[in-house]
């Protein structure tokens, strides 16, 4: 019988016994009463205590490695999807990775003239173990940005699943789910970048362009 994948051990990219995964997750939740408020308080601090950035180098591993996102205070979803289970694991909760690729209507100017599209591969989304079943969390956007597009920042209230929001409050489209890759015990970064090179422009991935997502997102048209 092949190996169950452990969701509770350290991984090369979810690196959960990081000094500064640990004392990250053990901050965050110093004060939380019970295990769901503890889960609740640590998914805020990951997806608002980490900027959300997708001007990154996509070839450098750095940009998947939980410990280092962490350190930057700045990352795509690969990389804050790796913090907050890298910071599940080292508490004791069970955490993988899943993958989906995603329409982002609200993606900014920059970004699609980058990669000749608003179709994003590959997207991380983050699956917790609570209560004995698999919840979904995205702590991706966070507060800042979410302002900026007119959303309210996505919630999880660790017993439903939290995946990007389908409309904003106008009823203008915003995020759409179009395939499901599964899920990981840690990021396929290998697998991920030969999808990148074989759907976007070399020179999205090779270099990294300066930017503020947040503020030049469409906020909507």
């Amino acid at each position: 019988m092949p190996n169950q994948p452990n969701y509770l051990a350290p991984a090369r990219f979810i690196d959960s016994d990081a000094p500064i995964v640990t004392a990250f997750a053990r901050e965050a939740t110093q004060r939380a009463v019970g295990e769901i408020d503890r889960i609740v308080r640590l998914y805020r601090a990951v997806r608002d205590g980490i900027t959300y950035d997708p001007y990154v180098d996509f070839n450098d591993p750095q940009v998947y490695l939980a410990s280092s996102v962490l350190a930057a205070g700045r990352g795509y979803c690969v990389g804050k999807g790796a913090v907050l289970a890298a910071c599940a694991r080292s508490l004791g909760i069970p955490a993988r990775l899943g993958f989906a690729d995603v329409r982002n209507h609200m993606t900014s100017a920059k970004l699609y003239a980058m990669f000749k599209t608003d179709i994003f591969i590959w997207h991380c989304y983050v699956d917790l173990a609570i209560d004995g079943k698999w919840v979904k969390a995205t702590p991706i956007f966070d507060a800042r940005l979410c302002e900026k597009l007119h959303l309210a920042p996505l919630d999880f209230d660790g017993h439903n699943d939290s995946l990007f929001q389908p409309y904003d409050s106008a009823g203008r489209r915003r995020m759409e789910y179009l395939r499901d890759h599964g899920t990981f015990a840690d990021v396929p970064v290998e697998t991920i970048l030969a999808a990148f090179r074989a759907t976007y422009p070399a020179s999205a991935l090779q270099q990294k362009i300066k930017g503020d997502f947040a503020a030049e997102a469409i906020a909507g048209s």
